[in-house]
C-alpha cells in the first residue's frame, strides 16, 4: 500500500476520533480543503504524522480547539463583494421591508463584518429596529470576536471604500468609534445582532427566516453536505423569502433547486417559490 493510500485511512480516522468525541462532523468536508487544513494543523501542532495528531487530540481538548479553529474558514470583510450588497440594497431589501418584523440567519458568519455589513444598510433604510439577525458560526474564537465587534483600525480604509461602492449613504466611520489601533462598532448595530454557535453539519433549522445568507462556505463541502445545508436553508425561508449563496455557489444541481427562482443569477440570490 503506497504512502497516500495510508495517510487517505488515517484521514479517515482523525474525522471519525473527531465527531465521536466531539461532536463536530468534518467527514462531508471537501478531501482537498480539509487535507489542506490538517496539513497546516499538524504543523502549528508539531506533528510529523496525521496519527499522531489524532492520538494528540483525543486526548487534549484545548489542543482540539486549536486544530478545530484551523479547520474554521474566516476570510471576510465588510461589504466584501460591493455590488452584492447594491443588490441586497436597491433589490431585496425593499420587499423586506413589506414584513411587520424581519428575521436574517446569516450562517457562517466568521468573525461578524459581513452581519455588520448588513445591520448598517438595514438601519440606513430604517428597518434594524424590527429586524433579528441570527449570526451564526461554529467556530467559538471567531464569535467572540464577533460579539465584541472590535477590528482594527487598519482596515477601515478598504472597508470605507467598499461601503461607498455598495451605496452607502454617509461616512462608514459614522457606524464605529476608534480609539488607538482598532475600532468598535456602535452598540446600536451590535444590539440587532444575534451571534451564536450553530454548526452546519449536524444542527437543525432556524425557522420563518425572511433572507438566508451563506456565503463562499457550500465550496468547501462535498455533494453530500451541500445538499443537507440547502434543505437546512430551505426549510429555514418563508415562501418569498430569500437565499444568497456566493459568487461560485449554486443551487443547479440541487434536489431543491425546483423550490427556487432565480432572482439575480450573477450574485446568486434566489428566492423561494410561493406555495400553491
Amino acid at each position: 500500500m503506497e504512502k497516500r493510500d495510508i495517510e487517505e485511512i488515517e484521514i479517515d480516522l482523525l474525522l471519525e476520533a473527531i465527531v465521536r468525541r466531539y461532536g463536530y462532523d468534518f467527514r462531508n468536508y471537501s478531501r482537498a480543503s480539509i487535507s489542506r487544513r490538517i496539513r497546516q494543523a499538524m504543523a502549528k501542532a508539531n506533528c510529523e504524522t496525521i496519527g499522531a495528531l489524532t492520538a494528540k487530540i483525543l486526548y487534549d481538548s484545548e489542543a482540539f480547539q486549536h486544530v478545530v479553529a484551523n479547520f474554521s474558514i474566516t476570510v471576510t470583510e465588510m461589504f466584501r463583494d460591493p455590488e452584492f450588497y447594491a443588490i441586497i440594497r436597491k433589490q431585496v431589501i425593499p420587499y423586506l421591508a413589506t414584513y411587520p418584523f424581519i428575521k436574517v440567519w446569516h450562517a457562517g458568519c466568521a468573525t461578524g463584518e459581513e452581519a455588520y455589513s448588513l445591520a448598517i444598510f438595514l438601519q440606513e433604510e430604517g428597518l434594524l429596529e424590527r429586524t433579528t439577525i441570527y449570526a451564526t458560526d461554529f467556530n467559538e474564537d471567531a464569535l467572540e470576536k464577533a460579539r465584541a465587534g472590535i477590528y482594527p483600525l487598519e482596515r477601515m480604509k478598504q472597508y470605507g471604500s467598499n461601503y461607498r461602492q455598495a451605496g452607502g449613504c454617509c461616512s462608514l466611520s459614522e457606524y464605529y468609534h476608534a480609539q488607538y489601533d482598532s475600532v468598535i462598532m456602535e452598540p446600536g448595530l451590535r444590539k440587532s445582532i444575534m451571534f451564536s454557535r450553530h454548526n452546519l453539519t449536524v444542527d437543525q433549522v432556524f425557522g420563518e427566516m425572511n433572507l438566508v445568507l451563506c456565503r463562499n462556505v457550500l465550496i468547501y463541502f462535498n455533494r453530500i453536505l451541500q445538499s443537507r445545508v440547502l434543505r437546512l436553508f430551505d426549510e429555514s425561508l418563508l415562501n418569498g423569502g430569500f437565499l444568497c449563496l456566493g459568487s461560485r455557489e449554486s443551487l443547479q444541481f440541487s434536489d431543491r433547486a425546483g423550490h427556487f427562482m432565480k432572482f439575480n443569477d450573477k450574485r446568486k440570490i434566489y428566492r423561494k417559490r410561493t406555495a400553491p
